[in-house]
Order: C-alpha cells, then structure tokens, then sequence
C-alpha cells in the first residue's frame, strides 16, 4: 500500500465505519451482484455500477493490484417467465441483454469488471456447495428441493440485523409445506420438460438465486475476500442467504468476515420523491436516458449524493451535473497545453473521497478548481491541472476528446461569425451584432464577451 491517507468504509456487518485493513496488502478482492438480465437496466441499476467503478477507481490509488468481479444471473425465474411471454430461447433473453446492460454501463464510463462471471458456467461448482451443506446437516432434500435450515446457523440475521419475525416475513418466497422452518430458502428446485436445468444428486433442476453468488464468489476470487457489496435491496434475503450458505460449507460458521470482511451497500434511487414502479410508470431506463443526455452527466449526477444515502433523480440533479460537467472540460481544454509530472501526483485536495468514498465532497473539491480558471500563474495553473486529472480520474469523467468539441469546418464559421460581430459592434452596428449572436445560438453556441475578448462554448 502507498503512504497515503488510508481508505475508511462503513461496514454493513457491523455497522461502523473502519479502516480498510485488506487480507492481502498487495491484492484487494472485490465482488458485487450484478444485474439479472430479463430487461432494460434501469437507473438504480446504474448507481450501483457506478458506485462500485468509483470505489474500484479510487483503490488502485492506494493497492497495487485490485481485482473486481461483478456477475450476471443469467438463469431465474423472471428470466424464464420473460422468454415464455416472448415465446424465444432464455439465451436470446439473457444474451441480448447482456449486451445491452454492458453497452448501457460503458456510455456512463463503468470500467468492464475484471471477471463478469455467469451464473449458468458455474453449476458444478453450485452443487458442489449444495453437497457440502448437506453432508453439514445445514440443508435438507424434500419433493425435490434441497433447503437451507435457517434455525442450523446461529449467526442468522447478523448483516440485516433482522428478527426471527422479520426473517420470515422479509423472505422473497412464499412459505412452502415442504419447508421445515417458514425462514428456509432454496438452495436448488426441480425445473419442468419446459424449464432450463441440469442433472443433479437430486434431479433435473436449477440453483436458487442465492446459491448462485455463493458459488461465483468463491470460485472466482477466493475466501474469504475483502469487500462484498450492491444496492441496499440486496442486504436481506440475498447477501443474508450468501453468508449464511458460504460460511457453513467453506468458510467459518462461527465468522462471517470468514467469506467477505467488509460488505458496502448503496442507497435506492427515487423519481421525484416516488419510489420506482412499474405501477406508477416512473422507472427511468439507462438505455433511454444516455439517447438524451451524456454519460458522464448521468454518472455525475448519480455520484452527486453520497452511496448511502438515497438519491432523489430530478430534472434539478441533472441539469446541475451538465452545468458542471461544462465547466470542467471548459477547464480541461484551457489547460490542455499545460505539463503536468504524472510521476509525482498530489493528493492533496482528493483524500475526502478515501472517507467512505466521499464523492459529494470531491465533486465540491472539483467545482472549487472552476472558480481558478482565470489565474495568471503558471505554477497554480499546473496544481490545477494535477488535481483535475486525479479527481477527474476517480469519478469517471473528462474522458471524452468529442465532448463539447465542433468540427474543423463549424470552428472556421464560428470564428468568423465572431469576427463579423465584432465589427459590427465597432461601427456600432448593434442590430446586425444581435442577428449574429442569434446565428449562433441557432447552431448551439453560446458567447460570451469579456475584457480580453469573445470566447465561445457549446451550450
């Protein structure tokens, strides 16, 4: 680990904030769930994909190597139930958009994680836990389920700080009478001629959702590893049912920091204060929103609240996000002729971000290097520079070389318009200067007339 501050996060499984202490000082390993792809990716979706890109951005600063796997589920009810409506293979479903959710992630800058596992390459290892657990006498087989008995693992309920009552009550399935205790969930179900499976101790079927992650975890990253993370939706049954699983076939039953140390979880987006729902038609689609808007603007915006807290999308948000986003490539391109000495970047003025992955405060950090643009100085104008490339490089933005940009041929007409109305303005000709400043507000460009002359931007 570099000599830079240390990074400090709030851990779900005990609700503190500590310091990141990672079980390998030369090889932090992170794991978030992924989306089940049946549809569009929707807004909420993107926060945590953006979330979690950010922290992974912001811990190759301090570790030398960090490896991200975030996974798809490519097999689940809802998957089936989509390609039965659509009467098309499951493949075509989860193949297309698959697709769809990475071209959607990549528009807001995510990074591709390091591993993007799939649920349906890891059915052996699956059964393989499903065994364990049994053998463990933590799981039983009836009518052709194998469960997991929720009262066999004391430490039940520690992530959610649920109760018994809450446990039940909470869970996604419906109680079943072949349950022993009403807490129980499936770890795998017997599938139909007409549903995806594979052979099994136990008969043609599939995993539980749970068992899933479990499986992709540990297969692709090792146990126990450092952080383990999703939307807040995810604490319980999901991430519950994955320590529960995990930790009473390969890990420690008596540790649950003996399958992920530290677990993150990111705050619900809302629309206009409503929660999201298909019956109030207010879910926003990533896939809609970048035809709209640029992806960095969207990623800004998300990062504009902190990951814990809940982020109300508005036209507001939005709007302030271009607004600053325009500025800094402003910025960007002013001082694009200015060296920097990458070698020895400064930290200072970014640390904020290392507090629980800070972003509110280092996008006030950035928006203050807004307000220098103007100086004079060389030596300020390349600490300027510096931060804006580091804290630049940790949320994702400034990183597209066509932003705001015009072609060569738009340049050439703009600058002589410019000119043009500038003479015009000399000879006191001050209807035909506001006939050219509507010409260019016309083709998208807005002027603005200082002591050192006109400068111009797209609006």
């Amino acid at each position: 680990m570099s000599n830079i501050q240390p990074f400090h996060l709030f851990n779900t499984l005990n609700g503190n904030k500590e310091r990141l202490e990672a079980i390998n000082p030369n090889h932090l390993k992170i794991y978030a769930c992924g989306p089940t792809v049946y549809n569009y990716a929707h807004i909420g979706n993107a926060r945590m994909a953006v979330v979690f890109d950010t922290l992974v951005r912001t811990l190759k600063i301090i570790y030398p190597k960090v490896t991200y796997v975030s996974n798809i589920t490519d097999i689940d009810d809802k998957i089936i139930e989509a390609a039965n409506n659509q009467n098309i293979a499951i493949s075509s479903i989860t193949e297309k958009y698959t697709k769809i959710y990475n071209d959607d992630m990549a528009r807001l800058n995510v990074l591709p994680p390091d591993i993007q596992p799939k649920a349906t390459e890891y059915i052996p290892e699956m059964i393989d836990l499903i065994n364990d657990l049994l053998k463990k006498d933590f799981a039983y087989e009836k009518e052709g389920h194998v469960l997991f008995h929720v009262p066999s693992y004391k430490n039940y309920g520690l992530l959610s700080n649920r109760n018994r009552d809450e446990q039940i009550a909470g869970s996604r399935v419906d109680i079943a009478s072949f349950k022993k205790d009403p807490a129980d969930f499936v770890l795998w179900k017997p599938s139909t001629e007409n549903q995806p499976g594979w052979n099994s101790p136990w008969g043609y079927g599939r995993p539980g959702w749970h068992t899933e992650c479990s499986a992709m975890s540990e297969k692709t990253l090792g146990l126990p590893f450092d952080i383990h993370g999703g939307g807040r939706d995810l604490i319980f049954p999901h991430h519950e049912n994955e320590i529960a699983q995990s930790c009473c076939s390969s890990a420690d039953e008596d540790k649950p920091e003996s399958y992920a140390k530290y677990w993150m979880h990111n705050g619900f987006v809302t629309i206009d204060g409503e929660k999201m729902s298909k019956s109030l038609g207010n879910i926003i689609l990533v896939n809609d929103l970048t035809k709209k808007y640029h992806g960095e603007v969207i990623r800004l915006a998300l990062l504009s609240s902190h990951y814990r807290q809940g982020l109300d999308w508005n036209e507001n948000v939005i709007h302030q996000s271009k607004k600053l986003l325009d500025k800094l490539y402003e910025l960007h391109y002013k001082l694009k002729d200015i060296s920097t000495n990458t070698d020895k970047q400064n930290f200072e003025g970014i640390e904020i971000i290392f507090d629980d992955l800070n972003t509110p405060g280092l996008i006030s950090e950035v928006n203050k290097l807004t307000k220098l643009e103007d100086s004079s100085n060389e030596s300020e104008k390349v600490l300027v520079k510096s931060k804006l490339l580091m804290i630049s490089k940790v949320l994702g933005i400034l990183e597209d070389t066509s932003f705001n940009q015009v072609s060569d041929e738009l340049n050439v007409e703009i600058e002589s318009l410019i000119k043009e109305r500038n003479k015009a303005k000399d000879n006191k000709n001050f209807d035909l200067a506001d006939q050219i400043r509507a010409k260019l507000e016309d083709k998208g460009i807005e002027i603005k007339d200082t002591p050192s002359g006109t400068s111009w931007k797209i609006k």
